[in-house]
């Protein structure tokens, strides 16, 4: 997280070309703007160039407002998509999450500890088992059955207490529904998932099972953005930890659930400090 000096964020990108990053620092320097960090990547394949810019806000000699409009101007300029986030406005985050825990509980616990600089709307459930944690948590728990012969109306619902709470980020935190494509493109850029990384390898029931009879030696996770596509999206993190022939299926669940909610831990940080800008089907991730 950016140390808890009031920031602003600067984040950008556009078709590459020389002066870009003259051009930006010239321009904060100009609001007398005070540069805390600054990453920037240039792609040599798409030629497109990405860069993040976190200031202090403080140190800025016009308002926010005045600060967009008059960079308006160089963005412009250089074709750029860019927005400025103030972080002193925490987004709001709405959890969807099954019957597992490990990745809800972990996530409340660094919210609840601030390791995650976020205001947490609301739980959105499929089942009720969650509701006494959550609640203990003093958050919002919403049962959302999902009937197996018409979904519809459940995930209707769900946008709704979603739209109501008026999310920036929903997180699916072991949530074991598949997203109906309009809500997928409701929320593109905005929705994060997490998975075990046997995919495409072991699919369907029991992955765990089915990589213990194959004897796999490594047990992973990845943390995506949500797209129409199962599986398919953005990837933001992931990460694997090794196993062995000493290890039984249920070492290996126990195991690839610490990396789950590890990988959707850092994703989610990093969503959230504005860190991942999406690049088609890939990610650039400023660390």
């Amino acid at each position: 997280m950016d140390n808890q000096e009031k920031i602003v964020r600067l984040v950008t990108s556009c078709p590459d070309q020389v002066g870009i990053v003259a051009a930006v620092s010239q321009f904060i320097s100009e609001k007398q703007g005070w540069l805390l960090e600054s990453n920037y990547f240039a792609d040599s394949e798409t030629k497109q160039f990405f860069m993040r810019n976190a200031i202090k806000k403080d140190s800025l000699d016009v308002s926010l407002d005045e600060f967009r409009n008059a960079f308006a101007l160089v963005a412009e300029k250089y074709s750029m998509h860019w927005y400025l986030r103030d972080t002193s406005q925490r987004q709001k985050v709405v959890l969807l999450a099954s019957h597992a825990s490990h990745c809800l509980a972990d996530i409340l616990h660094r919210w609840h500890s601030e390791e995650l600089d976020c205001e947490i709307s609301c739980v959105i459930s499929n089942h009720e088992n969650l509701r006494s944690m959550v609640e203990w948590h003093e958050i919002p728990f919403y049962f959302v059955p999902v009937e197996k012969s018409n979904k519809r109306p459940a995930f209707n619902e769900m946008a709704n207490i979603i739209d109501q709470h008026e999310a920036d980020t929903i997180v699916l935190a072991r949530f074991m529904q598949i997203i109906p494509s309009d809500m997928c493109e409701k929320y593109m850029g905005r929705m994060i998932n997490i998975h075990h990384s046997f995919l495409p390898s072991f699919i369907g029931a029991n992955p765990y099972q089915k990589a213990y009879e194959r004897g796999v030696k490594l047990v992973g996770a990845t943390s995506h953005y949500v797209t129409g596509d199962l599986d398919e999206g953005p990837i933001i993190e992931q990460d694997v930890i090794r196993v062995g022939h000493r290890h039984h299926k249920e070492d290996l669940v126990r195991l690839g659930r610490d990396v789950e909610k590890a990988v959707l831990a850092r994703a989610l940080r990093n969503h959230l400090e504005d860190r991942v800008l999406i690049h088609g089907h890939k990610t650039v991730v400023f660390d």
